[in-house]
């Protein structure tokens, strides 16, 4: 590529060793630090001191405290195990001193072995989805098609995806990618389905989140991500997702437990 994506801008450190520094200027933002960058950003940070024949497994992520787009963050890598097959992280974010994140992260070598997972048919078909445009930050980013009854700013699942421009050919950018992507949606998703969804509605943040890359992800080809409610108690809302690609493979599965602070007026 020419030029580097709007995905690989985003990964490019200061680097002193496993010490690393990002800053992703935003002039005049005033909104939270999207969990879905600095988990994109820490999992690059981690891969950086992988062997390359080690790929993302799954990560674990969490959001510890609400991040600003206006200063620097930091990320420290401890190297936990370098084994033959696989490689264990633990990365830990940091910005003005604080810690906004802290996550596990698994790399294996690929392997042979069996093949499998669970046929599920499609909850949306791409041909009955209609494209949905200015989604919260991410108009410029991805292309959504989404249910016709979606008008929402968000985008509520299921939902297809795909990124509006290529994405260099390197599996770490390609899984940072997927990370970015797979904090958009479960959110919405954590509430209890009777529940309608409004943007009053209360106080809502991203709590942890998990990731497991089963297949290789192209960014730039459609992916139908289906999620579902699994539970709510004490304000918070735990969700299942599943990415899938045009041929009904499982690319990758993810779960999110969100903080969701409602006012029982606005039920």
């Amino acid at each position: 590529m020419a030029t580097l994506s709007w995905i690989a801008r985003l990964l490019q450190f200061d680097r002193s060793g496993d010490d690393f520094c990002i800053r992703e200027p935003r002039e005049g933002a005033v909104q939270r630090l999207f969990g879905g960058l600095i988990a994109a950003q820490s999992l690059a940070a981690a891969g950086a001191t992988v062997d390359d024949g080690k790929l993302p497994q799954s990560v674990h992520a969490y959001f510890v405290r609400g991040g600003r787009y206006d200063a620097e963050v930091e990320f420290h890598v401890d190297r936990i195990r370098d084994g033959r097959a696989f490689a264990t992280r633990h990365v830990t974010a940091t910005q003005d001193g604080a810690v906004i994140l802290e996550m596990i992260a698994s790399f294996h070598q690929p392997e042979p072995g069996l093949d499998w997972f669970p046929q599920a048919a499609p909850k949306l078909e791409l041909d009955a989805a209609v494209p949905k445009s200015d989604v919260l930050d991410f108009g410029d980013k991805f292309d959504l098609r989404t249910m016709p009854t979606d008008h929402s700013e968000f985008a509520i699942s299921p939902f297809w995806i795909r990124t509006q421009h290529e994405i260099e050919d390197d599996p770490l950018i390609r899984a940072c990618t997927l990370a970015y992507m797979s904090d958009l949606g479960p959110v919405p998703s954590a509430l209890p389905p009777a529940v309608p969804l409004r943007s009053d509605l209360g106080f809502a943040a991203s709590l942890d989140h998990s990731i497991w890359f089963h297949r290789p992800f192209q960014p730039r080809d459609w992916h139908r991500y289906e999620i579902e409610a699994v539970n709510h108690n004490d304000s918070r809302g735990l969700a299942r997702g599943s990415l899938y690609d045009t041929a009904g493979r499982l690319v990758a599965s993810v779960s999110q437990e969100a903080l969701w602070r409602i006012q029982p007026e606005n039920l």
